[in-house]
C-alpha cells in the first residue's frame, strides 16, 4: 500500500485522490461499492471520506451508522498497511463505534498513528495497536466516537 501511495503522491494534486481511490478500491471491492474517496494517504494520516447520497443513507436521509464504522475502519486499516512490513498479515482485532449524535452531511475519517506505534509494527513480530480515529461530518462535529484496534501476526506460521 505505501508504495502505491508514494507513486500516486507524484501525481498532480488534482488527480491523487481519485486514482488513489481507484487502486485502493482494486484491493477491497466493497471500497469502491461503497463510494468511499481517499484523500490523502501517508504513513502517519490518512483521510477518507463519504459524499451523503442516496446509495449510503439511512432512512432519516443522513449517512447510515454501518457507513459511518466502514469510513473508520477504513482509514484505520489503511493506515496500519501502510506501515506494517510484508512479512506481516493485519487484521482488525475489536472494533466500537459509539454513536453520540445525528450526523450532517458528507463524512471524513482522519485516522493517525505515532511514530512509535510504527516502530512496534516492525520491531515486533506480533502486537496489536490502538489507532486513533476521528470520524466527522460536514458541520465539523464527531457524531460518532471509534475505537480501532488493528493487530499484526508473521504471514508464515513457526514450523
Amino acid at each position: 500500500m505505501s508504495r502505491i501511495a508514494d507513486k500516486v503522491g507524484r501525481l498532480p494534486v488534482g488527480l491523487r485522490s481519485t486514482v488513489l481511490s481507484l487502486l485502493f478500491g482494486r484491493f477491497v471491492p466493497f471500497l469502491a461499492t461503497s463510494g468511499i474517496r481517499f484523500e490523502q494517504a501517508g504513513h502517519t494520516r490518512l483521510t477518507v471520506s463519504i459524499r451523503n447520497r442516496r446509495k449510503v443513507q439511512n432512512h432519516i436521509k443522513g449517512v447510515h451508522a454501518a457507513a459511518m464504522a466502514l469510513l473508520a475502519e477504513t482509514a484505520s486499516g489503511f493506515v496500519v498497511s501502510m506501515n506494517v512490513p510484508d512479512d506481516k498479515l493485519m487484521l482488525l482485532k475489536s472494533m466500537k463505534v459509539n454513536y453520540v449524535k445525528r450526523a450532517q452531511g458528507d463524512m471524513r475519517a482522519v485516522a493517525t498513528l505515532t511514530d512509535e506505534q510504527i516502530r512496534s509494527m516492525y520491531t515486533t513480530d506480533k502486537g496489536d495497536v490502538l489507532v486513533d480515529v476521528t470520524v466527522t461530518d460536514e458541520s465539523g462535529e464527531s457524531p460518532v466516537v471509534c475505537e480501532m484496534v488493528w493487530a499484526w501476526v508473521p504471514k508464515k506460521r513457526p514450523q
